[in-house]
């Protein structure tokens, strides 16, 4: 399976390949922006379900689909406080980095959150109360995360989905071969779902694929295997970001595709996308800089000509307004006003002019006579 590489294309940036999705079309679809969280856990006011003695869940969002089953490869986010406390021991909100459990295998720690995560959703975003017994325990953690003595837990978990594994297979078990081909059946739903306009969907598919190359097993790669897993991963932040781009969750569409350049620094549609986000947030010199640059790869392409197009005509309309600013500001150079004539100064000064003149004249037909 071959990607698109920035410095081999000659290709239309609105030309669909079997890795990525057609993003350049205008049409935006509203979707639900990145959750902003506090240091404290959210108030929920749905129903509270009761899933073990020691084990309820709230639900923030509602998921779609099934439940996973046992031995299920869950793939979701999670923060989690210590109940009657302000410590917050973990949180990979911010890092954006999916956890993977295989229910029914998980560490003893995890056994509260593993009853929660098995009653969710694909998608399904909860709030799970744990008792301390199927927590940290009597004595806690003194390691990380530090979590106090008989310490009642709270989890804001999102499950992203899950993989059906009878034999419950996790990742880091997997051969090589096994985690791309993983990740790359993901990608592809990802794209059948983006096709549908189930953008939300469409990530978590992405996310899910990306979960299988994360950073430690990148680092392992070297050579076809590399080149391999990147064939597969970096088409799927080039479309985490057209995803983004159409919920209009710019600044985060700008990190996934920071990330394929991270990789490779002349990709054609990082480049784009990544500058048409900041056009869209002003960042019109930065974008501008984008453009040029694929443009250097891709000159024929209609899109990045488009774009450079735009830019040129917000350039020029914002100078126009600016000129319009700065008339209004200074205004035009006042003319002088003429003074206004006073008739009677006027006959006087005539009336001198002409003494002066009678005497002038007398005086010198007096002097000729002498």
């Amino acid at each position: 399976m071959e990607e698109l590489q920035g410095s081999q294309t000659q290709s239309s940036l609105g030309q669909e390949d079997e890795n990525e999705v057609i993003t350049e079309s205008s049409a935006f679809v509203k979707g639900e922006p990145a959750p902003e969280f506090s240091s404290n856990p959210p108030k929920v006011d749905s129903e509270v379900e009761v899933l073990h003695e020691k084990v309820t869940k709230q639900i923030i969002k509602e998921g779609h689909g099934q439940k996973p089953s046992k031995y299920s490869t869950c793939f979701f986010h999670y923060r989690a406080w210590a109940e009657k406390s302000e410590h917050k021991f973990e949180d990979t909100w911010l890092e954006q980095r999916p956890i993977e459990m295989v229910l029914g295998k998980e560490k003893k720690e995890m056994t509260g959150l593993s009853v929660g995560v098995a009653s969710m959703k694909a998608g399904e975003r909860a709030l799970v109360r744990v008792g301390w017994e199927l927590g940290y325990g009597e004595e806690g953690s003194f390691s990380f995360p530090n979590v106090p003595p008989k310490a009642d837990l709270v989890y804001e978990v999102e499950l992203i989905g899950f993989d059906e594994t009878k034999e419950g297979k996790a990742r880091s078990d997997m051969t090589v071969e096994e985690r791309i081909g993983a990740a790359d059946r993901r990608k592809m739903d990802g794209n059948a779902l983006y096709q549908e306009e189930k953008l939300e969907e469409a990530m978590q598919q992405y996310e899910m694929a990306i979960a299988y190359m994360g950073d430690d097993f990148m680092f392992q790669l070297f050579g076809k295997y590399r080149d391999m897993a990147l064939a597969v991963k970096n088409p799927c932040h080039l479309n985490m970001a057209a995803c983004l781009i159409k919920l209009n969750r710019y600044e985060e569409a700008i990190g996934q595709c920071n990330t394929v350049l991270g990789e490779d620094e002349n990709n054609v549609k990082a480049l784009f996308r990544r500058g048409k986000a900041r056009a869209t947030l002003g960042q019109t010199d930065a974008a501008r800089e984008d453009f040029l640059k694929a443009t250097k790869y891709a000159p024929q392409d209609k899109a990045i000509a488009k774009e450079l197009r735009l830019l040129a005509e917000h350039d020029k309309a914002v100078y126009q307004k600016q000129k319009e600013i700065y008339k209004g500001i200074f205004g035009p150079r006042p003319q002088p006003v003429p003074k206004p004539r006073n008739w009677l100064i006027l006959i006087w000064q005539w009336l001198l002019s002409v003494f002066y003149g009678l005497v002038t004249l007398f005086k010198r037909e007096r002097h000729k006579s002498d």
